[in-house]
């Protein structure tokens, strides 16, 4: 089946050969010129992408603001993968970039066989479509009947909890500030003060992890938040 993509991207040039590239390798490419265009194509009903290639410079929202607000949509448009572009160099936009949801960065000028190799990787990360279950190691993770097993013995987490540990686990090897988190749980900005995540986090330790107090699922990324390990057990 032909995968579809979308590129948000305001030179049309460069859309252009992308476009074609892509397209000779089994992908199928919208391309969108602006940020609102591009957001309007997420929120129409209509098919998802697989994954979006997106601008950091655009003519009328930023690429990080696009990212924010694709990652703040209900449902399964949040989850849509993110490879940016940039013509910056600056460490500090790929940093901001990944902290803001992106799953892969790459500065222009790019050679279109590392952005095709890019956005295979990130294929190949991504649960297949309609996959109920995830398994890292011994734990398994079951979308449809929301349940969580370790060694197959079944661990006991309040719906919240388990939406915790599920929005941690669609990204692994991400790190997630508590913000970005709770957004992906709530769909709501997290309180400067609401510690709350820390307290469920520990609860979820508590009952996935060998020894709670030295994690190997769940990381602190201290100063940041966490990240669900991609190696376990």
């Amino acid at each position: 089946m032909t995968q579809r993509l979308l590129m948000i991207e305001d030179d049309a040039r460069l859309a252009h050969m992308v476009q074609q590239y892509l397209g000779e390798s089994g992908y199928r490419v919208a391309h969108a010129p602006d940020a609102l265009s591009g957001l309007a194509q997420m929120q129409g009903g209509g098919p998802l992408p697989e994954l979006i290639v997106l601008d950091l410079m655009l003519p009328d929202i930023d690429g990080l603001e696009v990212c924010r607000r694709i990652r703040s949509m209900p449902g399964a448009a949040a989850q849509t993968p993110i490879l940016m572009l940039t013509a910056k160099g600056d460490p500090m936009d790929r940093i901001i970039g990944l902290e803001m949801g992106a799953d892969d960065y790459l500065p222009k000028p790019f050679e279109p066989r590392e952005l095709l190799a890019r956005i295979r990787a990130i294929l190949r990360r991504k649960a297949p479509a309609g996959a109920p279950s995830l398994r890292f190691g011994t734990l398994e993770i079951d979308r449809d009947a929301r349940s969580v097993n370790v060694a197959g013995l079944p661990c006991d987490l309040t719906s919240y909890q388990f939406d915790l540990l599920l929005a941690m686990a669609e990204r692994p090897g991400r790190v997630l500030s508590r913000e970005q988190i709770m957004e992906a749980v709530r769909g709501r900005e997290l309180d400067a003060f609401d510690r709350s995540i820390d307290v469920h986090i520990g609860r979820i330790r508590a009952v996935i992890e060998r020894d709670p107090k030295s994690p190997k699922r769940i990381l602190t990324v201290r100063g940041v938040g966490y990240v669900f390990a991609r190696q376990q057990d």
